[in-house]
């Protein structure tokens, strides 16, 4: 199902990161540890990390701790300043907006990593499309391209209104992630699904794909 959702404009974004209650996700969780868990393999030192809709930089910040060189990009200014405390200079905080066709030539660097979560749930298809459009063309050679998305079927969905107000979003199945990917240039290398329960032990390789907070694809250029 494309997403149908009010885009969130920059104004709902900077009120939702100046609630105190989304302090939470500056802070580490059982879906962020999955979610390194999953990023290690593809972590280097010294090579070059895209986090595309940074939010509270808490993502960039772990990029910066493991030698990367970091940019945390997103269009809300109370995010960036979050993401700027977050990193404490590490990291490049830069305002652009993803959907941009000029995006490419406003960013010169091309990256080993593009990360994003929490990003394109907020999106309808064609602006997804957009975005991985942009990915393709930001991505070095040889990069991947990790994607988190929430989904559909994961029992956080019922209570994520509580904890996200004002922003709407139309969570994933696996396959339309997949597709998503393929129709702009990738080829999958891993997919899942973590978070299948917020504890040290979650059945993720079992019911991720299925029931997992989160589901995930890793990506290359084909």
């Amino acid at each position: 199902m494309a997403n149908t959702s009010t885009l969130p404009q920059a104004k709902d974004w900077n009120n939702y990161w100046s609630l105190d209650q989304t302090n939470q996700f500056t802070k580490i969780s059982w879906s962020k540890r999955r979610i390194i868990k999953t990023l290690t393999p593809f972590i280097l030192p010294g090579e070059k990390a895209l986090d595309a809709g940074c939010g509270s930089g808490f993502f960039a910040r772990y990029f910066c701790d493991q030698k990367m060189s970091a940019v945390a990009l997103d269009y809300s200014d109370q995010a960036l300043a979050i993401a700027k405390e977050m990193t404490q200079g590490r990291a490049q905080i830069i305002k652009k907006d993803l959907l941009s066709q000029n995006l490419p030539q406003e960013i010169s660097d091309r990256f080993d990593l593009i990360f994003s979560d929490g990003l394109l749930e907020h999106f309808p298809q064609q602006d997804q499309d957009k975005i991985f459009r942009n990915f393709n063309s930001l991505l070095a050679k040889d990069g991947v391209v990790v994607t988190f998305v929430p989904n559909r079927w994961s029992p956080w969905e019922l209570i994520r209104p509580f904890y996200m107000p004002g922003i709407e979003e139309t969570p994933f199945i696996l396959k339309e992630l997949i597709n998503l990917n393929k129709r702009n240039g990738f080829e999958i290398i891993k997919q899942g699904g973590v978070n299948t329960f917020p504890f040290a032990y979650s059945p993720d390789r079992l019911a991720g794909s299925l029931f997992g907070m989160l589901l995930f694809t890793i990506a290359k250029k084909k």
